[in-house]
């Protein structure tokens, strides 16, 4: 029995005119036992199908059947019992399922009790799993006190506490280190070789293929290649649309257009006219930072501590205008303590930090929040967005905040690659878009240090790519300093400044 079936799914977001398709024909197996790993780019549809396969979103036409059953056709206490007993779900906004100040254990062992499990044995499969992502030290540590990695580590531990017949995962590794990731994906393809689980895992991470049985790709809604382990092909649509794996096309110097050419038993497809050139030409360069921007934000000698436990060792950091910083070190090391260091979100245990000549600690909580309204534009690892409001009146909103003329939020929104969705609720954007509109908020209001903590976690590479050079384009021509928390290949090559940071001591 197929554990997914899905045929001709579409999913609209609204109605009439206004209605978006998420999902346009989409059509998958998945079969019992197997890893299948979904790949896209940001938009394309990837989450909306999970949650269509988690029975928490509705298919707008189509037929899909999950472990045998509809989940749309579901009466809703029925759901409950089905995602409780034989679906596993991870979804992208992590957080959202840790309550703060409970252990990790005891938000692993949770989902046993839902099942049923015994109190002995639901703990003893909590500890276990946590123990295997690296987290045994950390298990009696309320969630609030986690870094973003660790709490991503324990959500992946609750949905697989309860031993699912199904996975459904929604970048559960978007922000961990290279290392924590390979740790997160080795327990997804142990525990589904060993309890025979089923696993259907979306990511931009392209080193997840090396523990899927298949690999799909989606592209505007609907499968655009799919391949075996080992193997690539394309997917033949209807009208002989034939869909082409992109890493293919470009090691061949295919760009918009080929030419073809019918041969005994196959066609071939070969780089034609300007089209070709194009598909080779190597990205422009990056421009050469200055020298020497004067010091926007200082941190001397800075050491954060929380009920004793050591979240960001004693550093010394010098960020100036017109520079690209990036904030390197395994979950943990405390990158996003440093960031809201900066920002005047938090105060140090020790040492001091000056943001243009201000030392933050000297300034009470109010004075810091107008001093930040001020001067940073701040990411949050975990932006908070109101969903009914579109992208163009969530910048609008944090312009008016600070006094300032709301009108420059369309091209705040441009510059991130959103100009046409400017109009579009933010409950309607996929999570990487959502996540460009929290970047675009941040960057209205010109300000002097400029703050993001994993930026381009929920972003496939050509977004991160993007952001990333839109961040130094904003350090290179606002004379911003700009600081990026970031595990991300692609952001730490941009960088022009590199600050490791170590795992503190426990």
């Amino acid at each position: 029995m197929s554990a997914v079936e899905a045929r001709d799914v579409f999913r609209v977001h609204g109605s009439g005119r206004a209605g978006v398709p998420a999902l346009q024909g989409l059509t998958l197996t998945v079969e019992e036992g197997e890893v299948c790993v979904v790949l896209g780019p940001s938009g394309s549809g990837k989450s909306t199908f999970l949650r269509l396969v988690a029975g928490l979103d509705r298919p707008s036409a189509g037929a899909l059947q999950v472990l045998g059953r509809e989940p749309a056709a579901l009466a809703r206490r029925e759901l409950t019992r089905f995602r409780r007993r034989d679906l596993g779900y991870l979804d992208q906004r992590y957080w959202l399922a840790l309550a703060p100040h409970l252990p990790a254990l005891d938000l692993v062992a949770l989902h046993g009790a839902l099942s049923g499990e015994s109190p002995e044995g639901r703990r003893s499969r909590a500890a276990s799993l946590l123990a295997r992502v690296g987290l045994d030290a950390r298990r009696m540590a309320p969630a609030a006190e986690l870094s973003g990695g660790e709490q991503q580590r324990v959500a992946l531990c609750a949905a697989l506490a309860h031993r699912p017949r199904l996975l459904v995962a929604d970048e559960p590794t978007g922000e961990l280190d290279p290392a924590s990731a390979g740790v997160a994906f080795a327990l997804v393809a142990s525990l589904a070789r060993e309890e025979g689980c089923t696993v259907l895992l979306v990511t931009h991470d392209p080193r997840a293929a090396s523990i899927a049985d298949r690999v799909v790709r989606i592209r505007d809604g609907r499968v655009a290649e799919e391949a075996r382990a080992g193997e690539e092909s394309a997917v033949v649509g209807r009208g002989g649309w034939l869909r082409v794996p992109e890493e293919l096309l470009q090691r061949a110097g295919i760009g918009h257009a080929a030419r073809l050419e019918g041969a005994d038993g196959a066609v071939l497809l070969r780089p034609h006219g300007a089209a070709a050139a194009a598909a080779v030409q190597e990205p422009p360069p990056r421009v050469a930072a200055e020298a020497g921007g004067a010091v926007v934000a200082r941190a001397d000698g800075v050491e954060r501590a929380y009920d004793g436990r050591l979240g960001l060792r004693r550093i010394d950091v010098e960020v100036r205008g017109g520079r690209l910083t990036a904030v390197t070190g395994p979950s943990g090391s405390g990158k996003t303590t440093l960031l809201r260091l900066l920002a005047g979100l938090d105060v140090p245990t020790r040492g001091s930090v000056d943001v243009l000549a201000t030392t933050l600690s000297s300034l009470d909580r109010a004075e810091r929040a107008r001093f930040r309204r001020a001067t940073v534009g701040y990411v949050a690892q975990q932006p908070t967005l109101a969903e009914r409001l579109t992208a163009r009146e969530t910048v609008e909103t944090a312009l008016a905040l600070r006094g300032l003329d709301a009108g420059g939020a369309e091209d705040a929104l441009r510059v991130v690659g959103l100009g046409d969705l400017a109009e579009r609720p933010l409950g309607g954007l996929s999570n990487g878009e959502r996540e460009r509109v929290a970047v675009a908020r941040a960057l209205a209001p010109g300000p002097a240090l400029v703050l993001a903590d994993e930026p381009t976690a929920r972003l496939d590479r050509d977004n991160a790519l993007a952001i990333g050079r839109l961040l130094l384009r904003v350090a290179r021509e606002r004379g911003a300093a700009v600081v990026c928390a970031s595990h991300d290949p692609v952001l730490i090559e941009l960088a022009d400044d590199v600050v490791a940071l170590d795992t503190p001591r426990r």
